[in-house]
């Protein structure tokens, strides 16, 4: 079984993947909302070994773990490295691991508008929408894109307004549903075109 945190049936957990190269203050931005607008019990930050449509790889694993930890604290948020464990590459491998290993609660997938864009992209991606609800977090230049993808014309009967947000985890899939919030810029490509990863690694929570 993989080293997830504790879970009980009937529990709603936001899943946030992505490679946290580095983590910053928009994913916490990102995760306090889905919690509140999405009615979520936890979410976990899932960073991953690695990302299958960037061919540069990402800093160490432990590095970006350590610099995750720091910066997100939260009570109903756990930073973890459950892909290394399952030794998935692909979302709908871990998707499918996690709903396995923990009968009985109702994962969300969470991820910003930027992703939704070129979801289309993504191994099994209509597996994803046809079996988990999925959240999505609009972002500062994203939204036009996000609201014309691929993903979002196939599954448009599947949306559900942005006002009945807080019920996204107790329904039956496919359902997805796009909140617009005051986002915060930042973006982890940024930062390493700055030079600023290492700050933000040696000192997370203060970038």
């Amino acid at each position: 079984m993989p080293l997830n945190p504790p879970t009980k049936p009937g529990q709603i957990i936001g899943l946030l993947g992505g490679s946290f190269d580095p983590p910053h203050a928009g994913h916490v931005h990102i995760t306090t909302a889905a919690l509140k607008r999405f009615g979520l019990d936890h979410v976990w930050w899932m960073v991953s070994p690695g990302n299958p449509l960037k061919q540069r790889g990402p800093a160490p694993l432990a590095e970006r773990l350590q610099a995750a930890r720091a910066m997100m604290q939260h009570p109903r948020v756990r930073v973890t490295d459950i892909e290394a464990h399952l030794h998935t590459r692909y979302t709908a491998q871990t998707l499918k691991a996690l709903m396995r290993y923990n009968p009985g609660v109702r994962f969300v997938w969470l991820m910003g508008a930027d992703n939704l864009a070129q979801f289309h992209r993504w191994q099994d991606w209509q597996w994803i929408m046809d079996n988990v609800p999925v959240g999505v977090v609009a972002r500062p230049g994203d939204r036009i894109a996000a609201r014309l993808s691929k993903a979002a014309s196939v599954y448009r009967d599947a949306r559900i307004p942005g006002r009945a947000s807080h019920v996204l985890g107790r329904m039956h899939s496919p359902a997805w549903c796009f909140i617009n919030l005051p986002m915060s810029p930042q973006s982890s490509s940024a930062i390493r075109a700055r030079g600023e990863w290492g700050k933000v690694a040696g000192g997370a929570g203060t970038t």
